[in-house]
């Protein structure tokens, strides 16, 4: 145990990378007024994306979903980001038609956007600006984004409706129902919390499950009203009024256990004039989950150990080692970019292992005794047992291996990759959260076996393992930035989508003067957001409860 303990102080202290001071989540919800398309004849199918500027350059964090033909889009997904109060955190939001045949940004209508800082949303809780396109406002349009701070309470719900006898609106078909459920604000305003998807043709509707987090369905308060609207959907975005109810999260929570709540949805036109006047139909929910939502340091603190593996491109694009132009070039007085790398992101990794052992491989080289080429070599020789005591052992066993490898080619990373995955896949069989797999890959290049890696990163994603890569040289790094699945969605060649983005990918060069510890932050930031997504989606909870989690625990 006293080892443990050990881990947890160290791991306390360079939790100031994970956890800048203040890491609060604050939720965005975005809505836009008077879009105008560039097809005067049709309305827009609006989608806003959220970037993030880091080092210069802009990065997706994430998008809405597409609303058809409308120019007033109130977006029902929220945006969840990471508020740091000592960092200025720039953002842009970018609204793009995208046309119905086509669900990338290649064909998109670019409509507008603005620029902020996180710190002036929240600051001012609403913020409204005109939409601007190539410096121009863009006509009459504007977007606002309204802030939520997440309260201490991450936990979600898992709620499912159905209904049954909706009034039919259609002559020729039937309604096309789909809900909307608001949340009442204090100030009496109300907030889209969700919408479903739309049930063509159907008076008796089954929607799809979702997940809201319980912040944001009731901001905390179980008593606090829900206004739920049913409509029926209009291809030309007039959508036709079915009825309505109102009710609480602790009402629906009555729907735990196999247990239904119905409610009576009504259409208050037809009640005030209709004498014989039921209901336009009953609203069902079939089921409320629960969710607890656990913290990367819930996982950590139950004993869930980083396992960290090292990879090193040892290609000859490098250049030979004894020449100083090499980027293995081992100077006598300073550490190559290769160890610079290296020790920036592993010595923060290690204070999450507790043995401090290593694996540590090489790729792209041809090694002794038989020179033949090698994608996935221990750079200790042992083939058994590559594991190097410390992050000064792996620095060792790089130095002194370099000089009895013949630097070869090509750079092929899927090997190293499917190394990785098969240990975390033993991993899984435990079904408890006690080991999440890091690979570092440092490599100078364009890598050659795109697709084998494209497979290899989707095939990962399912496991509870991390890949982060550091371009080190001035090598063209734009095929990498594919695989950090940032800008859209990574695919195997077979076109399955990654289930999580479980690769960051950054150039040593942005870091070049910049302090280790911003290199191993930029690194490492999305680690620990990965480790609780994994976890979470897989409903595996912390080995067992600690100190620091009872402690944050909210009574029901």
């Amino acid at each position: 145990m006293k080892k443990m303990s050990n881990i947890y102080e160290s791991a306390a202290n360079t939790l100031g990378i994970f956890n800048s001071p203040c890491l609060t989540k604050v939720e965005l919800r975005v809505a836009c007024k008077g879009i105008s398309d560039r097809d005067a004849l049709s309305k827009p199918d609006p989608c806003v994306i959220l970037k993030m500027q880091s080092h210069g350059q802009w990065f997706e964090v994430d998008r809405t979903e597409v609303i058809r033909t409308c120019i007033n889009p109130v977006f029902s997904k929220l945006f969840t980001v990471d508020f740091y109060f000592e960092e200025v955190q720039r953002l842009r939001f970018e609204v793009h038609d995208i046309s119905s045949n086509h669900n990338g940004l290649k064909e998109a209508d670019f409509l507008g956007g603005i620029e902020c800082t996180l710190g002036q949303i929240v600051s001012q809780r609403k913020l409204s600006k005109s939409l601007l396109k190539h410096g121009n406002t863009a006509g009459k349009s504007s977007i606002t984004v309204i802030a939520e701070e997440l309260s201490g309470n991450d936990d979600y719900v898992e709620l499912s409706f159905s209904a049954r006898k909706l009034d039919d609106k259609d002559f020729f078909s039937k309604s096309d129902p789909f809900l909307e459920i608001f949340r009442v604000n204090d100030d009496a305003t109300q907030q889209l919390v969700h919408r479903t998807e739309v049930v063509m043709n159907n008076l008796n509707p089954a929607w799809k499950t979702f997940k809201v987090s319980v912040n944001s369905l009731c901001s905390g308060d179980q008593d606090r009203r829900l206004k739920c609207i049913v409509w029926d959907w209009d291809s030309n975005g007039k959508h036709d009024f079915i009825g309505e109810f109102s009710s609480t999260f602790k009402e629906m929570r009555g729907a735990m256990e196999g247990r239904q709540v119905q409610w009576e949805c009504i259409n208050p036109k037809y009640k005030a004039k209709k004498k014989n006047y039921k209901n336009s139909g009953i609203v069902i929910l079939n089921q409320c989950k629960i969710h607890k939502m656990h913290s990367f340091l819930d996982y950590i603190m139950g004993g869930c150990q980083i396992q960290f593996t090292v990879a090193i491109d040892f290609t000859a694009s490098n250049g030979d080692p004894r020449n100083s132009c090499s980027l293995h070039y081992i100077h006598p007085y300073q550490p190559n970019e290769y160890l610079k790398a290296l020790v920036a992101v592993g010595e923060i990794c290690q204070d999450y292992d507790s043995d401090k052992m290593f694996p540590a491989f090489g790729f792209g080289a041809r090694i002794p005794p038989e020179y033949k080429v090698s994608h996935d070599f221990a750079i200790n020789f042992n083939e058994d047992n590559p594991e190097c005591a410390g992050i000064q052992g792996v620095v060792e066993a790089y130095q002194s291996c370099l000089p009895k490898l013949q630097l070869y080619g090509p750079t092929n990373i899927a090997p190293i990759i499917q190394k990785v995955a098969k240990s975390a896949s033993e991993e899984t069989n435990t079904k408890e959260a006690s080991q999440y797999f890091i690979l570092l890959i440092l490599t100078d290049g364009v890598i050659t076996d795109m697709a084998d890696t494209r497979e290899a990163i989707v095939h990962a994603s399912h496991l509870p393992m991390s890949v982060i890569i550091v371009g080190v040289g001035n090598a063209d790094f734009s095929d990498m930035q594919m695989l950090d699945g940032d800008d859209g969605i990574l695919r195997s060649p077979k076109g399955e989508p990654v289930l999580r983005d479980i690769v960051q990918f950054v150039p040593f060069r942005n870091f070049k003067h910049a302090s280790p510890a911003a290199l191993a932050k930029s690194v490492l930031a999305e680690v620990p957001n990965q480790v609780v997504d994994y976890y979470n989606g897989k409903g595996i909870k912390p080995k067992c409860v600690s100190e620091y989690e009872s402690s944050r625990t909210l009574a029901p």
